[in-house]
C-alpha cells in the first residue's frame, strides 16, 4: 500500500483528516504516493487525486498523474483507502 496520510495521527497535527488545526480550521491533508512507472515517491494534496467507487473491487480505484514523469496512475482502493481519501477531501465519483 503506497497511499497513506502524510501526518502522524496526533490530534491537531497538520494533515489529519477531520481534525481541526490550531486555529480551528481543518488542516490540509497530504497523501504519500508512489509511481509504478518511474518509482518516484511524493506527496499529493486532495485536489491531485480522484477516487472512483464502483460496484466491485475492480471498479473501485484512485488515480493521479505522477508529478515526476507525467504518467497517469490508477491503483485499486480497498475500504481503508476509500475511508482515508474521502475523509481527506478527495473528489469522489460514484458509479451505479
Amino acid at each position: 500500500m503506497s497511499l497513506t496520510p502524510g501526518a502522524p495521527g496526533v490530534p491537531g497535527a497538520p494533515g489529519v483528516p477531520g481534525v481541526p488545526a490550531q486555529d480551528g480550521a481543518a488542516a490540509p491533508v497530504a497523501f504519500k504516493a508512489s509511481c509504478p512507472e518511474c518509482r518516484a515517491r511524493f506527496e499529493l494534496d486532495a485536489g491531485s487525486l480522484r477516487l472512483a467507487i464502483g460496484g466491485s473491487r475492480r471498479t473501485t480505484f484512485y488515480s493521479f498523474t505522477c508529478p515526476d514523469c507525467g504518467v497517469a496512475v490508477r491503483k485499486p482502493a480497498g475500504e481503508r483507502i476509500v475511508e482515508l481519501l474521502t475523509g481527506g477531501g478527495v473528489s469522489t465519483l460514484r458509479s451505479v
